[in-house]
């Protein structure tokens, strides 16, 4: 069986059946995040706030293709990562509201 995000057993059966043994999505910000996806064994990477919500989407997205494609080429990783821009921001956990409803005496 194919591996994938957990709880995905139809996308597991899809990707066994093209061929695909692991594909990643989460945390991939970077072109070198994709590399190295690339370098673990990853048949695949799927990249979506991370690109979005960078500075620069058009840039990051290109980018994050060519080091996905050249995942063993240091000079391209290095060229294609420059003068990207900001990368998609984090949230600052002790900031926020607490989501849940607060239970006990």
């Amino acid at each position: 069986m194919a591996k994938v995000r957990i709880g995905h057993f139809v996308e597991a059966q899809i990707l066994e059946a093209i061929g695909v043994y692991y594909i990643d999505e989460s945390e991939v910000l970077t072109p070198a995040d994709a590399a190295l996806m690339m370098q673990l064994g990853c048949d695949g990477i799927f990249v979506g706030s991370g690109i979005f919500k960078s500075d620069n989407p058009e840039k990051r997205a290109k980018a994050i293709v060519k080091a996905t494609t050249h995942f063993k080429d240091p000079e391209v990783l290095a060229k294609v990562s420059e003068n990207l821009g900001g990368a998609m921001s984090g949230l600052e956990i002790s900031k926020l509201e607490t989501e849940f409803a607060e239970r006990g005496w």
